[in-house]
């Protein structure tokens, strides 16, 4: 695969999921990244479930591609260490609090004078001002504070967080599309140094034309269940069976559909011969739909439905989905092995360059298991290294080389 950020060098500061999302990314698209973790215990994330004997699959789904190095960040060898990481470094990407940088003595100055070129990319939790901008923010927390929650989940409810920590990841991107941006505009001779991004400020980003409602009519947007808030039959719809999201989303694939359906009387129906008639009656409609639907098996309608180019699937589980030949297809799920030697399916980048998919060139790091190669690279030596660990300066785990395929 072409890999268009081959030689470039990020040092990943970042721990839990927003920032290491975001290197994850940057690995896939070829850069080196070295994943620098405290001595004590190293990234958060390892801690958290689920597990797999003794390793952590919510640290192992966004590490891939990655070498790790264990230090010591408070000491005054741990420092100079890191100092030599950042001065060979291209990018730096953190999600400390603020000013957590300049604690460590990586203030703007400094890092500036350790890689004139350096690109910072950071993810807060409310932005870099404001009177919340020193609060520690979690994706949950930022879900409610934002509004997702208030439009998730169903009619008359309260609202839900998303079953994923929709926030953190999406800040993730956000932040990987900005330093990738910013090293375009370096080579380009337009240079930036920082890129930031906050959880509240993806998050609001995410809410498009329902936030949009609010700004331009003053209207609160509130859940709708599985159903799609504005455009009609567009949702989950009862089958004989299980349930089928189903997408009819303009009238050309409205006059197909109730042809399928054997109802071509609805096509004139004043109450639903415009998408905007269609939303306004949605209940009325989706009584008639269903009718219909649960006269058959979902295996049946599936078939019926797409044929018409009308977008249509069944609600799948994640061991189904995995097991799906789509996902086959598109050669998703990589198997590997770590550092340790125990095995590990992961799921690829969601990215192909020039129609060739992104890889897995290695699985996620074990704690320190590149310490020794990296500090060998920065021109330690071996009786240094050594030294290093005695002291509990740096943490280092042997490992056989791990394999993918």
């Amino acid at each position: 695969m072409t890999q268009p950020l081959a030689g470039i060098r990020v040092i990943d500061l970042s721990r839990a999921l927003a920032g290491p999302y975001c290197t994850s990314l940057l690995a896939d698209m070829g850069a080196e990244v070295i994943k620098v973790e405290s001595i004590n215990g190293g990234d958060n994330a390892r801690q958290w479930a689920p597990f797999d004997g003794e390793h952590s699959l919510y640290f192992d789904s966004v590490n891939r591609n990655k070498r790790s190095i264990c230090i010591d960040f408070y000491s005054d060898e741990g420092h100079r260490i890191l100092e030599r990481l950042i001065a060979g470094a291209d990018v730096l990407v953190e999600n400390f609090r603020l000013g957590t940088l300049d604690k460590l003595g990586l203030t703007a100055s400094r890092l500036k004078e350790l890689s004139p070129e350096l690109i910072v990319g950071s993810v807060s939790g409310f932005g870099l001002t404001g009177p919340l901008k020193d609060d520690a923010g979690l994706d949950q927390v930022v879900q409610g504070m934002s509004g997702l929650m208030s439009i998730t989940g169903p009619v008359g409810s309260d609202g839900y967080r998303l079953g994923v920590s929709i926030v953190d990841i999406t800040s993730g991107i956000v932040c990987a599309f900005g330093i990738a941006s910013a090293l375009a505009g370096r080579a380009a001779g337009h240079p930036v140094s920082t890129v930031s991004t906050s959880l509240l400020e993806t998050a609001l980003n995410l809410s498009v034309f329902q936030g949009q409602r609010a700004l331009s009519l003053g209207e609160d947007p509130v859940p709708q269940g599985n159903d799609h808030p504005t455009i009609a039959p567009y949702g989950t719809f009862r089958t004989a069976t299980e349930p089928l999201n189903i997408a009819v989303a303009n009238d050309k694939q409205w006059q197909a559909f109730c042809g399928l359906l054997g109802a071509p009387d609805l096509i004139d129906d004043e109450r639903f011969d415009t998408g905007a008639r269609r939303s306004s009656h949605r209940d009325e409609l989706k009584a008639l739909v269903e009718a219909i639907l649960t006269t058959r098996p979902a295996a049946e309608w599936i078939p019926i439905i797409t044929s018409a180019d009308i977008p249509c699937g069944p609600i799948s589980t994640y061991t189904q989905v995995f097991a799906s030949p789509q996902v086959a297809a598109l050669g998703l799920v990589h198997d590997s092995r770590r550092g340790d030697g125990s095995a590990l399916s992961l799921l690829r980048g969601p990215l192909s360059l020039d129609q060739v998919a992104t890889t897995i060139e290695a699985p996620p790091p074990m704690l320190g298991e590149h310490t020794t190669e990296v500090m060998a690279e920065l021109g330690y030596s071996d009786e240094e290294i050594r030294q290093l660990e005695s002291e509990r300066r740096i943490r280092r785990r042997e490992q056989p080389r791990a394999e993918t395929r």
